[in-house]
């Protein structure tokens, strides 16, 4: 255990079925809202982002909608977002919808009240690191997916518009004020996206369990994620209407999501976001399942110690010498996969091709460098490259 550590945890999550209708009620920080969702119509067909109007409206809350968001959100539509906040004196800001959606109302929050452009504060890759010094809108999360844990951590994920850098950012300014977890929201997820989701959430609390930063707080949240992710997700894909797979995916998502705020995703999510920089059309979870089991393989080899406890939490026998132990995850990891049917799921299916891992590995350490120096165990630029590799084989 790490015996120093911060714990640092300022958002209101509301959680449960039914809890959107809170919103008519909860305090709210501010008058007028610009509501950030996606570019597709699902907010819209489902009556989602009318119904977060319409609550608003009781309230006497005015609201604007941002509706371009892509699925790997770019930092153009960031900024983009920011100037219809300015210009329409927007003095807070709500984020509807999955990862991509929320993510981008916390980097437009930052930029509404913040002089130049969005990678200014960016920190790796051509990212100048600048502070932010004034802040940012009050942050509101409303989730329809169960995936990022953007909900409950500071973290917002962008793409560069034209550098192929997907980095991950965040200060004490970009934890949401409220968050509302509804899995009444989530059923209308499709079994594929449920799928790359919900591992996503898996991942998030496996790394920050394996983190060198990690602590007693999050080693539970992510030990408790882990258990129901591997317990009831599998349902969620097979069943979506099914409320309470939903709502037990829907906690592990938020629950990891915490882990993300007390400890750090590693290595693991930098040789990902490499990938979809590259290639936007492969989904963030699908990219992660990918990767996977030559990574995880890797580390157990090099570091087993704290698999052991996961192979547990995923209900797997635990024998053996340390080794044998700690590849019990491996097995458990190989079974979840194949329960949500993502066993074949390859990166070539996305169009990387294995000739790129020496590109992907130099984009991953210099974009998103930073999660290499919490892996539990240090990675060359060759095992990275070789681990690229491996999910070619």
């Amino acid at each position: 255990m790490t015996y120093q550590f911060t714990y640092f945890m300022p958002t209101q999550i509301v959680f449960g079925p039914g809890t959107l209708r809170e919103l008519a009620h909860l305090d709210l920080p501010g008058e007028k809202a610009l509501i950030v969702t996606s570019s597709g119509k699902s907010m819209k067909t489902l009556g989602y982002l009318d119904r977060v109007r319409a609550y608003l409206k009781e309230r006497k809350i005015e609201s604007v909608v941002f509706d371009k968001i892509i699925p790997n959100p770019i930092s153009d539509h960031v900024e983009e977002g920011a100037q219809v906040a300015r210009e329409n004196q927007c003095d807070f800001v709500i984020g509807l919808g999955g990862g991509s959606s929320i993510d981008s109302a916390k980097s437009i929050a930052v930029m509404a009240k913040n002089p130049g452009e969005y990678w200014d504060y960016i920190v790796g890759g051509s990212g100048q690191g600048k502070e932010v010094k004034n802040g940012a809108l009050p942050i509101v999360a409303i989730t329809t997916t169960a995936g990022t844990g953007t909900e409950a951590d500071p973290w917002t994920v962008i793409t560069h518009s034209d550098t192929q850098e997907k980095i991950g950012f965040g200060c004490q300014y970009t934890f949401p004020t409220l968050s509302i977890v509804d899995p009444e929201l989530m059923r209308s997820v499709p079994p594929q996206w449920t799928a790359y989701q919900g591992m996503d959430a898996f991942f998030h609390a496996v790394e920050g369990y394996l983190a060198n930063v990690h602590q007693p707080a999050s080693d539970v949240h992510a030990l408790d994620a882990v258990r129901r992710i591997t317990q009831f997700l599998s349902v969620a894909v097979n069943d979506g209407q099914n409320l309470q797979a939903r709502t037990e995916v829907a906690w592990a998502n938020t629950a990891a999501g915490i882990v993300e705020s007390l400890s750090s995703c590693i290595s693991h999510h930098s040789m990902e976001h490499a990938a979809s920089a590259y290639h936007p059309e492969l989904p963030h979870g699908a990219g992660l399942i990918s990767l996977s089991v030559p990574y995880f393989t890797f580390m157990a080899s090099k570091s087993p110690n704290r698999f052991i406890a996961l192979a547990e939490a995923m209900g797997e026998k635990v024998e053996g010498n340390e080794m044998e132990q700690a590849y019990a995850f491996i097995t458990g990891l190989k079974k979840l996969i194949q329960k949500i049917g993502m066993e074949h799921l390859r990166l070539a299916d996305f169009g990387v091709q294995k000739e790129e891992a020496e590109r992907l590995a130099h984009n991953a350490r210099e974009t998103m460098g930073g999660l290499f120096h919490v892996d539990p165990y240090p990675l060359s630029h060759e095992e990275v490259v070789s681990l690229y590799e491996a999910c070619f084989d």
